[in-house]
């Protein structure tokens, strides 16, 4: 038992390998949500303690707030997209007269508008198609008198029905959020999280939307599972970890939590904030990848994807590492403990600025650790490694070449 706990900190400091700085903790600055947000999705709270809890917890957007909390996240250093009926409260197969449209929005955006704390206004989760013409009405509105805010609308995953997303196939679905409604980002979720495992539905779908974001030179955010319900797992930091990484590999530029809170139906639970209000331990698990989020999206953001890759096993939408211009091979090492199975990567590959290539690697499955050596086309070039907890670039080396389940480290080729 350690008794005098400054001296025990002070020797591992002292003893720490060469290298190794004498600062402990890392505290990586804040990324603003306008840059990536980072969202905790669904109704955003009134109480101020609750709100600088999300804001503890990494979140840099509290969700959707009503008008009159709009101050209240303002002091928190939080941002929202306001849901109030006179944007959204309509049926959009049947909407209201011009002049009515434009007076309640005008009263909406008068009364929030020039909040630093207002992201856009929220209008509708997972439409069908035929509703979105109506959006777009609103939203031209909304851009007309605030144009430097957003509309918010998230899609369906793709493998709904053609019936129920109203188009033939899903990126003539996707493309009209940003062609019918105006929308500056695409927004998703895709929840496939099932028995240990993610299924290939989540790949996929990242596949579909990467291609559509850089078609449509649209940035994308990924709504992504942060409780337990139904038969998906509970969330851990494996789920995390697997979930936002992989979606950093293909070039993603925001995170949304689905959700925070627990909602109080069904089998819901192990959301960050449990129904009596209280922390659970997924809210810790959810600040520890928030916190990676915010040191490494510095980087990611001078980044531009090339292309992502999947080995061994390649989903149906995917591509093999074969095709790779970085990577030639990622093998595993049997130092100290022989990998129980064989390991699974995704690698994402980036270029910067300059032209200078990067390369993000992820550990897809979600029980065991590995330890990796990568073999790159061009020999002799240099790996060097983006620290997940303070965005610095560091020497890679010592026991970095291990990976955590659905964990994923960055790294640039020099």
């Amino acid at each position: 038992m350690i008794r005098n706990f400054p001296s025990a900190i002070a020797f591992l400091i002292l003893a720490a390998p060469p290298g190794v700085p004498a600062q402990m903790f890392h505290n990586p600055e804040r990324v603003a949500a306008r840059t990536f947000p980072i969202m905790a999705w669904g109704g955003s709270p009134s109480d101020p303690v609750q709100l600088n809890l999300m804001k503890e917890a990494g979140l840099n957007a509290a969700g959707f707030c009503r008008v009159e909390d709009v101050p209240r996240v303002e002091q928190a250093g939080l941002t929202c997209f306001v849901s109030d009926k006179r944007v959204n409260g309509y049926d959009w197969a049947n909407l209201p007269p011009e002049a009515e449209l434009r007076r309640n929005v005008s009263e909406v955006v008068k009364a929030t508008g020039s909040s630093p704390a207002v992201l856009g206004y929220y209008l509708r989760d997972e439409p069908h198609a035929s509703l979105m013409p109506a959006m777009g009405r609103v939203s031209k509105l909304l851009r007309e008198m605030a144009p430097d805010k957003w509309p918010y609308v998230n899609l369906f995953p793709y493998r709904v029905s053609k019936d129920r997303m109203g188009t033939p196939d899903y990126e003539t679905y996707a493309r009209m959020l940003v062609d019918t409604i105006g929308q500056p980002f695409l927004s998703y979720d895709n929840y496939s999280l099932v028995g240990g495992e993610m299924l290939e539905y989540f790949y996929n779908n990242l596949e579909l939307v990467r291609r559509i974001s850089q078609d449509a030179k649209t940035p994308f955010w990924n709504c992504i599972l942060a409780n337990a319900h139904f038969n998906y797992m509970e969330p851990s930091d494996a789920t995390f970890h697997l979930q936002v990484y992989a979606t950093l590999a293909y070039g993603g530029r925001g995170i949304q939590y689905f959700t925070y809170y627990s909602p109080h139906n069904g089998n819901y639970r192990l959301g960050a904030v449990d129904q009596f209000g209280n922390r659970t331990a997924t809210w810790d698990a959810l600040r520890r990848i928030n916190l990676q989020i915010h040191a490494l999206a510095p980087t990611m953001l001078k980044l531009r994807s090339t292309g992502v890759y999947h080995y061994p096993d390649v989903p149906e939408y995917g591509k093999p590492l074969s095709a790779s211009r970085l990577v030639r091979h990622v093998s595993m090492l049997m130092r100290y403990v022989k990998p129980p199975i064989q390991g699974r990567f995704l690698i994402g590959e980036f270029e910067d600025g300059q032209g200078r290539p990067y390369f993000l690697i992820v550990n897809k499955d979600l029980a065991n650790s590995f330890q990796f050596a990568v073999e790159l086309k061009e020999p002799g070039r240099k790996l060097i490694r983006i620290c997940n907890y303070s965005g610095a670039e560091e020497p890679f080396g010592r026991e970095m070449d291990w990976l955590a389940p659905g964990a994923g480290i960055l790294f640039r080729v020099e």
